[in-house]
C-alpha cells in the first residue's frame, strides 16, 4: 500500500455505487488506501426491485441492506467501511424526519467529530464528499453530508478541537463528487442513436448545470464496470432490468463517457485545473 489514502462520504447504502465507484476502484488498483463512510443504515428505502419485493425481504430491510452494502464494498474494492452510526432521515415532513435518532436532527458538532474521528484514524489527503450546490435533489441526508463535510475537513487537523477524537490530521483536499450534464447528453443521445427510449426525462435538463465548476476529470477506463457490479449488489434498490441503470448495451454504457467529474471544494495545496488526478499536489 502507498502512503496514499482516499475517503468518501455518502448518506447511504447504494449511493456509494452510483457515485464514483470506478475512481475508488481505480485508486486502490494502485494500491492507495481506500475507505467508505456510510452516514445511515437506508433505514427507510424501499425495495425497488420487484423480484426482491418479499415478505423475508421487506420485514428485515436494514439488515438485508447491510449485508448489501458489504458486497457493494466488496466489489468496488475499498478496504475499510466505517458507519457514522446515524438511522436515514427519510423525506422532508415525513415520520423518519422527526425522529431525534436521524442523521438530520443529530447535533452537527456531534455529528463532526464523529466524522474527524474517522478523518484522524485513516488519514486521508483526500476527501470526496457532496456538492454545496444539490438543487436537483435535495435529500436530508444528502444535504447533512455537506454540512459535517466541511468543518470536518477544517477542523481535523486543528488542535483546538475534539481532543478525544485522536491525534490531529489535515486533510489537503477535498472534492465534490458530481454527474456532468455532458455525460447525460451523451448517454440521452446514445439511448436516441439505438432506436432506444431514453430514461432521461426533460426534467433532468432542467436541473442545474454545475459543469462550469468540473475542475477534475478522472479517466476511468477499464473500470467502469466496478459501478454495474456495486449497482447490482443492492439487489433491492436496483432493478437489473432497469433502463435508466441498464439501458445500454455494457459496451456502450461504460465506454460513452469513462471519465468522472470533480469539484474542487477545499485545497490546502496548490493547484493547477484542470487536473486528471485527485492527488495533484498532494504532499506526502
Amino acid at each position: 500500500m502507498s502512503p496514499r489514502s482516499l475517503l468518501c462520504i455518502h448518506a447511504h447504502p447504494d449511493d456509494e455505487a452510483s457515485k464514483g465507484a470506478p475512481t475508488v476502484a481505480k485508486y486502490r488498483a494502485e494500491g492507495v488506501r481506500t475507505t467508505l463512510v456510510c452516514a445511515t443504515g437506508g433505514e427507510e428505502g424501499e425495495v425497488l426491485n420487484p423480484a426482491m419485493d418479499r415478505p423475508e425481504i421487506v420485514d428485515n430491510l436494514p439488515e438485508v441492506r447491510a449485508q448489501e452494502l458489504a458486497a457493494s464494498v466488496d466489489a468496488i474494492g475499498y478496504d475499510e467501511l466505517e458507519m457514522l452510526g446515524y438511522r436515514d432521515s427519510g423525506m422532508p415532513d415525513s415520520e423518519a424526519n422527526a425522529r431525534s435518532d436521524c442523521f438530520a436532527n443529530a447535533p452537527e458538532d456531534e455529528a463532526v467529530e464523529r466524522f474527524v474521528a474517522i478523518i484522524r484514524r485513516v488519514r486521508p489527503q483526500v476527501i470526496i464528499t457532496y456538492p454545496d450546490d444539490q438543487q436537483g435533489y435535495q435529500h436530508p441526508d444528502h444535504l447533512r453530508v455537506f454540512d459535517i463535510s466541511i468543518p470536518a475537513f477544517e477542523r481535523a487537523g486543528d488542535t483546538d478541537f475534539y481532543p478525544e477524537a485522536g491525534e490531529p490530521f489535515a486533510p489537503q483536499k477535498l472534492y465534490y463528487s458530481m454527474w456532468s450534464r455532458k455525460r447525460m447528453q451523451l448517454t440521452h443521445a446514445a439511448f436516441g442513436e439505438l432506436g432506444l427510449e431514453s430514461p432521461f426525462s426533460e426534467d433532468w435538463f432542467k436541473r442545474p448545470s454545475l459543469d462550469d465548476r468540473i475542475s477534475a476529470t478522472i479517466d476511468v477506463t477499464g473500470f467502469m464496470q466496478k459501478r454495474d457490479e456495486a449497482l447490482l449488489a443492492h439487489a433491492t434498490q436496483v432493478d437489473p432490468e432497469s433502463p435508466f441503470w441498464f439501458g445500454l448495451p455494457a459496451e456502450v454504457r461504460n465506454t460513452i463517457y469513462p471519465y468522472e467529474d470533480y469539484i474542487l471544494g477545499r485545497s490546502t495545496v496548490d493547484v493547477e485545473v484542470p487536473e486528471t488526478d485527485l492527488f495533484a499536489g498532494v504532499i506526502l
